[in-house]
């Protein structure tokens, strides 16, 4: 299991020739709340996103994430899905539970990096409340509800 916040800045290697590609940049996320593929940023002096499906990463290394070839990178249509810091960000949202309990602002996430299923969610309720009782997170099972205004989760 990993979070975004690992993932953020980590270089892409390319196993076949050894090189850098770039670094990942942001997660592509689904309306259903699945991670389809990383935004990676490519260039030295004018950067270019591309988009890496989830499928297309080799592996996940504490120090880098490896894939096969340079091949599977893709440009970046224009995004109708979600993404968790640019294109519909979802960073700072409102989680709601389906009950109506406003349960903060999202934060970060956790997800299975083989899979790309989110497994929980780190909420803030702003800086005071974080430093004294810290960010809390939120596991659930099921699929979440992602609208223009909320998110909504089953937390039971």
């Amino acid at each position: 299991m990993r979070t975004f916040s690992l993932l953020k800045g980590m270089p892409v290697f390319d196993v076949k020739t050894g090189n850098k590609i770039g670094e990942v940049c942001d997660l592509s996320i689904s309306g259903n709340g699945q991670v389809k593929g990383l935004l990676l940023r490519k260039g030295a002096l004018l950067k270019k996103n591309y988009l890496i499906g989830i499928k297309d990463v080799t592996s996940f290394g504490w120090d880098g994430v490896m894939i096969e070839d340079s091949s599977v990178l893709r440009a970046i249509p224009k995004i109708e899905e979600y993404t968790f810091e640019s294109h519909n960000r979802l960073t700072g949202k409102m989680m709601m539970s389906r009950e109506g309990e406003r349960l903060g602002l999202l934060e970060d996430v956790y997800f299975m990096e083989e899979l790309g299923t989110i497994v929980g969610y780190e909420l803030s309720d702003g800086f005071f409340s974080d430093v004294m009782e810290g960010k809390r997170v939120i596991k659930t099972d099921e699929p979440p509800a992602i609208g223009k205004d909320a998110i909504i989760v089953n937390v039971k």
